[in-house]
């Protein structure tokens, strides 16, 4: 079977609710990115086989299949098809993990994985909204797990007690997420991944966008102290969970035959995929048993990777998988993490994994693991060789 290739990767900076980013429709982000990604790698739009979008909240302007609209919204032919999926958090990366398998199968040559949401205009649960009929969980479900539903927050907060993390705890972490942001930031790191975006300022100003901005340069451990918990008894914080962001992110992904056939250079090689499903209720626990299994797939040991990515939705969820993985934490999400960069759903798959491919690539390492927590108790996992 052949070998699949990211021949190019990039992102937008994240936007803030109602920020910077707020007046471009998803559909166009994504297509942005669309032509970045083909510019990027020096390959004709034409050759692409097809388009493979993740998004979560597909509703208002994110529904009626938003992947199609992403190319029609771009430079592509309108002979390029697409698909959008929704593996929730995972969608993009998901997204990378089709694609892969289309051009190892040589079913396709060139696959574009990659994700959009708009969490400004599109706000999350919109899709949710009550029609005729029980709503997004039968009784039967509900029965079965003895609950009155499912809650990402609680899934999280349950985690925190399992493992015995404190506030404090938690708010340092938070604290170390938002000053590795602002460190790769100020030194450039993350300058070769963005792709610009073009805004008017609310002062009538012509900007391009570049900088993540939700990220807090001058946090401090009193200051995400100060910030009031979600829920009196509970453990997390505002300043301990992801940011609402809006933002798009995309992989070109290849098989050996295109790479001669369009004369492209390789960024980084995928290794290994992985998606396992476990508990519905504490939910946010699955990247644990989902590594292990990678890496035992893998033939590999966490010793044997270089850096990794786990997302941030909560801290409690990169704390545990730390925990029990027996991982470095300095190779944990090394320029910040979803706290304070912000994590746009269903983009967020191709955005880590655009960070971890230049990542990678700056230090001169060879292996990468990204992994995250997605609704109903499903997680991916994808191991990446550098080249």
């Amino acid at each position: 079977m052949s070998e699949a290739y990211i021949v190019a990767a990039t992102r937008t900076a994240g936007g803030r609710r109602g920020g910077r980013l707020a007046g471009w429709h998803p559909a166009d982000l994504g297509g942005l990115v669309l032509d970045s990604l083909v510019s990027r790698a020096g390959i004709d739009p034409a050759a692409i086989d097809d388009v493979i979008l993740g998004c979560v909240t597909q509703a208002g302007e994110q529904s009626l299949h938003v992947g199609r609209s992403a190319v029609l919204a771009s430079s592509l032919p309108i002979s390029v098809p697409a698909v959008t999926i929704d593996r929730q958090c995972g969608s993009s990366q998901q997204a990378l993990h089709f694609a892969a398998q289309a051009v190892m199968s040589g079913t396709q040559d060139v696959v574009i994985a990659c994700g959009t949401e708009s969490m400004t205009r599109v706000p999350m649960g919109l899709a949710m909204t009550p029609g005729v009929g029980e709503g997004a969980w039968s009784q039967k479900i509900l029965s079965r797990f003895g609950v009155d539903g499912f809650s990402q927050f609680k899934g999280a907060e349950m985690i925190a007690a399992k493992y015995g993390f404190t506030r404090e705890r938690l708010d340092a972490f938070g604290l170390e997420s938002q000053r590795r942001a602002a460190a790769a930031i100020k030194s450039g790191a993350f300058a070769d991944e963005l792709t610009a975006v073009d805004i008017v300022t609310p002062e009538g100003k012509a900007e391009q966008h570049l900088i993540d901005e939700g990220v807090r340069f001058d946090a401090s451990a009193e200051s995400i102290a100060s910030v009031k918990l979600l829920v009196e008894g509970g453990t997390l914080t505002a300043a301990t969970s992801s940011q609402i962001c809006d933002g798009a992110s995309g992989v070109l992904v290849v098989n050996e035959r295109a790479l001669k056939a369009h004369n492209l250079t390789p960024l980084a090689r995928i290794h290994s995929m992985t998606v396992t499903a476990g508990d519905p209720v504490i939910m946010l626990e699955e990247p644990v048993p989902a590594t292990q299994r990678a890496l035992a797939r893998a033939g590999m040991k966490i010793g044997d990777v270089d850096l990794y990515e786990v997302n941030e939705a909560f801290a409690p969820v990169p704390l545990a998988w730390l925990e029990v993985i027996g991982a470095d934490p300095e190779k944990l999400n090394v320029n910040g993490g979803a706290i304070a960069l912000g994590h746009p759903l269903g983009a967020s798959g191709t955005k880590l994994m655009t960070t971890l491919i230049h990542a990678l690539r700056a230090r001169g390492k060879r292996y990468g693991l990204q992994t995250m927590c997605e609704g109903g108790g499903i997680a991916n996992v994808t191991i990446i060789e550098a080249l």
